[in-house]
């Protein structure tokens, strides 16, 4: 069963964290990420950009709608995520427990399913 899970993290952590303390964070989410395809859960994992560079759209009365980022009114923005294959719900669970992230900032586990679920 596909399970996301979302790395919420609070906004400017990143500049706040430093390149030497990001690199070090990313080389752990990195060793996390090879221990999960060893286990063969792991189905995709990717970092984002800061949503410095993100861009919003809507669509109103057929016209885009866009705003720019960073989102001032937003306190996190997702900051990466991992696909996984679980058997469980609670497998998933205890996999994002696991994850180093998840001492600072939240990670949020979603099963993958139809909008209407």
């Amino acid at each position: 069963m596909p399970y996301m899970l979302l790395i919420v993290e609070p906004r400017g952590q990143r500049a706040e964290r430093g390149l030497e303390g990001g690199k070090l964070a990313y080389a752990e989410m990195q060793a996390f990420a090879e221990n999960l395809k060893l286990r063969g859960v792991l189905r995709g994992v990717e970092s984002l950009a800061s949503d410095a560079k993100a861009v919003r759209v809507q669509l109103r009365d057929g016209r885009p709608s866009l705003v720019d980022g960073p989102f001032t009114e937003a306190k996190e923005m997702v900051g990466g995520f991992f696909l996984l294959d679980c058997a469980t719900r609670e497998e998933a669970v205890a996999i994002a427990a696991e994850c180093p992230a998840a001492a600072w900032c939240t990670v949020e586990v979603r099963e993958l399913g139809p909008c209407w679920s």
